[in-house]
Parts: structure tokens; sequence; C-alpha cells
């Protein structure tokens, strides 16, 4: 039989079912952008956030019917994914330009390194399997995950039908 898994009230009346361990501690690293190799998936709220902030046209690409932050090729070895390419929002220095200066975000990438899915009507978060092997901010820190998960999930990921933060570009 196994453990019954933590529910977390991350807002009021919103849980998350927890399938880490509630030790984990993690905080981004520096020069560490594993995350941004990755293809961002946008949700409909996102598309209009990130329209107020850059040219949709030149920044985010259709796959499989829905849209993502295209990756691009840099053009750098620093910073980017072994085929030279990186979210086209990442800057030279490591950092992201709409966190760094517009204090916005993607709900996918409040997300990472963590995995959400619905199961059964109830949101589930979890570690990506992928993270164990290139998140280096995993268990760096004192800051346990559970405690900050407002952080990490935007309360937009209740109101999503599919919020599987394992489609990728």
């Amino acid at each position: 039989m196994s453990a019954e898994r933590p529910r977390i009230e991350v807002y009021p009346g919103r849980e998350a079912v927890v399938e880490f361990d509630p030790d984990l501690t993690f905080e981004c690293v520096d020069d560490c952008t594993w995350c941004c190799h990755h293809g961002v998936l946008l949700y409909d709220r996102d598309l209009l956030e990130l329209a107020a902030r850059a040219n949709l046209a030149e920044t985010t690409t259709d796959f499989r019917g829905e849209k993502f932050v295209a990756r691009e090729d840099k053009g750098r070895e620093e910073h980017v994914d072994d085929d030279g390419n990186a979210c086209a929002f990442l800057r030279e220095d490591g950092l992201c330009s709409l966190h760094a200066e517009e204090d916005w975000k993607p709900a996918r990438c409040s997300v990472f390194p963590l995995g959400v899915w619905r199961e059964s009507g109830d949101l589930h978060v979890g570690i990506r399997d992928s993270a164990h092997d290139h998140c280096e901010g995993l268990g760096v820190s004192e800051r346990r995950v559970i405690d900050e998960l407002d952080a990490f999930l935007p309360e937009l990921l209740w109101e999503i039908p599919n919020p599987d933060s394992d489609r990728e570009l």
C-alpha cells in the first residue's frame, strides 16, 4: 500500500497533490540556463501578457496546434543547448529579458523544475524527470519547494483543463 501524498493548499480553495519529497530544496544558480533550452508552452493568458511585451510573430511558433516561445540559434556557446539554441528571450548574460526587464514570465517558466499534470480532477506537482539530470538548483539551498509552492504554481494552472508540463517543442 502506497503512502498518501500530501495535499497542499496553494491558494484559497486551490490544492495541489505533492508528488515529491517535502524536504526538496531548490534555488536557481548562476549560469544554469537549462530551463531556457526548451520551447516554452504558452497558455492563453500567457499569450495575452506576452503580446503586451513582445512581437508574437517573431518570438513564438506553432507546434501541434499549440503556441510556444520560439527557440532560436543564439550564435554563441554559453547559456545554450547542445544545438546552440535557446529561448528567444534568453539574453547573452544568461538572464531572461522578460523576467529581468519586465518582471514577468510565462506560467511554464515559473513551474520549472517542477512538472504539473491533472489526474482525477486534481492538480499534481512533481519534479520533471529530466530535472534530476540537468537542473543544478535542486538541493543547493535551504528553500523548501513545498513551503513556496505559490512561487512555482501560478493560480491560472487550476483553470486550465490540461496543464501537463511534459508537452515540449
